[in-house]
């Protein structure tokens, strides 16, 4: 029988990271199974789900106090099948608030830990490295500056670069991905295609979804053209982006949406509204020019603006780059008439759209590496580390 490797992903970007790092330790002579928290993309590649990531997908601190005891009788549940299982190692992917605790429970009971993701202690809550020096035997970093921070604290880490760089073509071809959506000739000549990511998070939806649609139609009203793309992140996010929809005819006429497809729609588009996230690193990576927007119950912002941070920056291209390269509307600001302004402005900016696609390729390169194999590798060697004691 194959020795089990737990995974625990908390919300969708977790489950594209974890996906291709299940399916090649299922390669791996001997192979090893995996189990745990797992989303779609994790159950194709032969994860078994003990619980699917949505039951994780909760932001926000007031959000979370709500669901605090379900959240708290899950990971009990996930720690005694992890004893019970008699797992090789865990492998915690992200939602650290989540997984260290998990973590350091796992490694009090003997069990290898490796946490992938770094958490940003780099922009905000940098007392969270010693969380991760209880929690974590091994931490797997995608960018590629973290190794210098974790270096300095004696922390065990490998980084691996982001398996989106490799997944990713570094040439999109728009064209190709229209024509997969059924999008040809969907815009006339000279009017943008806009793809709307408002998250993957029903909070993030709820939020965010009504002033992305807002601002398609102030859009709308310079371009009569325009025509936008929504992939919905989960089927059971559908019926409220209906009635957001629903609720704005203007827009619904020329909006075409999806179930999932977000890759494709950031591939088929001129330009990008798009949720402070993961998305953000995967729109650069697309090479599309974007505005950046996050907005969350007022209570939840007051708590984060009291814990304060390091950087001014909330979307990965601009902490990338270690400067605005992209516009970041935020809370207050943003509106839909300041979010559609800020993309007009870049869209009408075709010599400023030359120069961020240079910095797009080479954030591109920075990050691409063999992720799996590298992954896989790191995973291993804590195991064998763990076992040689």
């Amino acid at each position: 029988m194959s020795e089990r490797i737990a995974f625990v992903a908390g919300e969708a970007s977790g489950d594209l990271l974890a996906a291709p790092v299940v399916a090649a330790l299922r390669r791996h002579d001997p192979p090893y199974a995996a189990a745990g928290i797992a989303g779609d993309r994790m159950v194709a590649a032969g994860c078994e789900a003990w619980h699917h990531v949505r039951e994780l997908s909760v932001r926000g601190y007031v959000e979370v106090l709500r669901e605090l005891p379900r959240l708290l009788r899950l990971r009990r549940g996930v720690f005694d099948r992890l004893v019970a299982s008699r797992c090789a190692a865990l492998v915690g992917v992200d939602s650290p608030d989540f997984n260290l605790a998990l973590e350091a429970k796992a490694r009090g009971a003997g069990i290898p830990t490796v946490h992938y993701v770094s958490p940003s202690i780099w922009a905000w809550r940098g007392g969270r490295i010693e969380r991760i020096r209880k929690a974590a035997d091994r931490v797997l970093l995608v960018f590629p500056f973290e190794q210098e921070i974790y270096h300095r604290a004696g922390i065990p880490a490998s980084y691996v670069g982001h398996p989106m760089a490799s997944e990713i073509p570094m040439d999109p071809d728009a064209e190709a991905a229209r024509a997969r959506l059924g999008l040809d000739g969907a815009a006339g000549r000279g009017s943008p295609i806009v793809a709307l990511l408002p998250g993957s998070r029903r909070a993030e939806v709820e939020y965010i979804g009504p002033v992305f649609l807002d601002a398609a139609r102030e859009i709308a009203r310079a371009h009569p053209a325009a025509r936008f793309l929504l992939p919905v992140a989960d089927r059971s996010l559908r019926a409220m982006v209906e009635s957001q929809i629903a609720s704005r005819p203007e827009v619904q006429e020329r909006l075409h949406w999806f179930d999932g497809r977000s890759h494709d729609c950031l591939e088929a588009c001129d330009g990008v509204l798009v949720a402070s996230g993961t998305a953000t690193l995967e729109a650069a990576l697309y090479k599309r020019p974007m505005v950046i927007a996050y907005r969350m119950p007022a209570s939840s912002a007051w708590i984060m603006r009291r814990i304060g941070g390091y950087l001014p920056w909330v979307g990965l291209p601009n902490i990338l780059a270690g400067e605005t390269i992209v516009p970041e509307r935020l809370q207050e600001q943003a509106t839909a008439p300041a979010i559609a302004r800020a993309l007009l402005d870049v869209l009408a900016d075709e010599a400023g759209r030359r120069r961020l696609h240079e910095r797009y390729c080479a954030m591109h390169e920075s990050l691409r590496r063999d992720t799996p194999v590298l992954a896989t590798a790191a995973i291993l060697q804590t195991i064998e580390t763990a076992r040689r004691g």
